[in-house]
């Protein structure tokens, strides 16, 4: 009996241990070579197979100057956790249970030296030169890091598809788009140093990353929200040119023009006044704490706002708020200008949004209404227009059944990425256009949550078991994510995203409006929300 015990007891060891794989090892130290860079030496940690590099400096600024390249190290610098943070106007110091639930945040640790990016590989040497994609996060101009959200994460991403991914931080909101160009050399790039920083990381990828294994010549940006905005200012940037040769745009089309440099440096005359600085003490600004600045800008912004309003000029975006501006010199065009479409005529784009967005937000006070309250909203809201809004709606999404899905349609983001896939597509000899909206219900608290804004990210990037809360885990969820960052993947590798289990998706163009719906079951279908559009937009 003992012997039979000691052998099952052999057999069980010999078997958790062949269970045990790879991913449940963490090599860290003299077990991971160290890698070079054109700073110095970095070593980071393998897990999974994926070598992973975290906080990695790619350069350096003073408040409201720009970017230089970081002082060089000696030594191999360790690089297993992630950056500071871009600090925040508004530090978060309360959550929403439930939401916050949902999006699962890291707030991280914030300082202004934040200039940093990590690195995913499945290997970090230059025998093979991988595609490499460039995450760039979302949070409008103002806010967000590399690793606000668990979707982020680049290990599934750079293991599925044997691809290199990179995210950055940057500086953001006042930091990063004061305009100051009228108080000295120094600061004539300080409206868009945000954006310059983000060119800067796009330079530390083109010098270093074949140390990792991936191809400079090879790029693709891609972020969303705020950071599908960012890949629309790249696009438009004559230094970003010949930096990245794909791009995709989540959900980030809705910005479609900048700031002009008379509002810019308005603002930032107010914010001095407010300061109680003058030309002749401008620098002391670098010195004064920042969440007196924050303050401070936050009241000039109210300002000029209030100014532009009663000018009868349009404020760009929801609301006057921080973002890059054409300044003449690092953005001599409009992000949707010919100039700027022809700046980027090469660069393949896919393109799209969720089907929700912010709607289910916007429209929680109507979670378990009755048919009869939803009609009546829909009534008062589109008078005339009633009905044929709820027809429109319905050629939309016709498999919707229940009558809130009237409501929790977006017509914020997608009629910008229409505009833009149209735009993009009409150019002669351009780069191809694939367009996709993401309509996949999340079920977590009983479904109101529907296809949110953020809801396609932890598909794209395979990370459904990371981000469980908001996806609910489960197998619907990785078939779904399996084709999604499939698609990614071969995109980035050939700027074409068609997949296996994916149905053909055809090049956009304005004719046939071919747009991918990512679902249980994916379909490509003709744009059915054409009507819905010019209803809601003639409200």
């Amino acid at each position: 009996m003992k012997i039979y015990f000691k052998l099952m007891t052999v057999l069980a060891v010999t078997l958790l241990s062949s269970i045990t794989s790879a991913q449940d090892v963490v090599l860290t130290g003299s077990q991971v070579p160290a890698t070079a860079t054109e700073f110095g030496q970095v070593r980071g940690y393998v897990h999974n197979e994926i070598t992973t590099y975290k906080g990695i400096p790619y350069a350096q600024a003073k408040r409201f100057e720009a970017a230089v390249s970081p002082t060089k190290w000696e030594g191999v610098k360790s690089t297993t956790m992630f950056g500071p943070v871009a600090p925040l106007l508004t530090p978060t110091t309360s959550i929403q249970d439930e939401s916050e639930f949902v999006f699962d945040h890291d707030w991280g640790f914030p300082n202004e030296d934040c200039l940093s990016l990590n690195v995913w590989t499945p290997e970090a040497s230059n025998n093979k030169m991988r595609p490499v994609l460039f995450w760039i996060h979302g949070g409008g101009f103002t806010a967000g890091s590399s690793h606000e959200l668990p979707s982020y994460d680049g290990e599934n991403l750079a293991k599925k598809g044997d691809v290199v991914v990179v995210s950055i931080n940057h500086r953001l909101n006042v930091l990063g788009f004061l305009d100051l160009s009228s108080y000295g050399e120094k600061y004539q790039h300080s409206a868009n140093n945000s954006i310059l920083d983000m060119v800067k990381a796009l330079e530390w990828v083109k010098n270093n990353i074949a140390n990792f294994g991936g191809d400079p010549n090879n790029v693709t940006i891609f972020g969303q929200s705020g950071g599908g905005a960012k890949v629309n200012t790249l696009m438009a940037m004559p230094k970003a040119k010949g930096l990245f040769h794909k791009a995709i745009n989540q959900s980030g089309a809705f910005r479609s023009a900048m700031l002009e440099k008379e509002d810019t440096q308005d603002i930032a005359k107010e914010t001095i006044a407010i300061l109680g600085l003058e030309g002749s003490t401008i620098d002391s600004i670098q010195n004064i704490p920042f969440d007196v600045l924050a303050d401070a800008s936050t009241k000039a912004l109210g300002k000029v706002a209030e100014k532009m309003k009663a000018a009868g000029k349009p404020v760009i975006g929801f609301g006057l708020s921080w973002g890059p501006s054409r300044d003449g010199i690092d953005l001599p065009y409009q992000v949707n200008s010919k100039e700027a479409l022809a700046l980027s005529k090469d660069i393949p784009l896919m393109i799209g949004t969720a089907k929700n967005e912010f709607a289910p937000f916007a429209n929680m006070r109507f979670v378990g209404a009755s048919e009869e309250v939803i009609m009546k909203h829909i009534k008062d809201t589109y008078k005339d227009n009633a009905d044929a809004y709820i027809k429109a709606a319905k050629k939309a999404y016709p498999n919707d059944t229940d009558p809130k899905d009237l409501l929790d349609i977006d017509t914020m983001f997608r009629p910008g990425a229409v505009v833009q896939a149209n735009e993009k597509s009409a150019i002669e000899g351009g780069a191809s256009v694939y367009m996709f909206i993401f309509t996949w219900q999340s079920p977590v608290f009983d479904g109101k949550y529907k296809a949110l804004h953020c809801m396609e990210l932890p598909f794209v990037f395979d990370n459904i078991n990371l981000a469980n809360q908001m996806t609910g885990g489960g197998e619907e969820a990785h078939v779904l994510a399996e084709k999604m960052s499939g698609a990614w993947i071969n995109f980035a590798k050939t700027g074409n995203p068609n997949y296996k289990n994916l149905p053909e998706w055809p090049k956009y163009n304005s004719s046939n409006t071919a747009t991918m719906h990512f679902d249980v079951t994916c379909e490509v279908k003709p744009q059915l929300d054409k009507e819905l559009f010019e209803i809601v937009s003639g409200q």
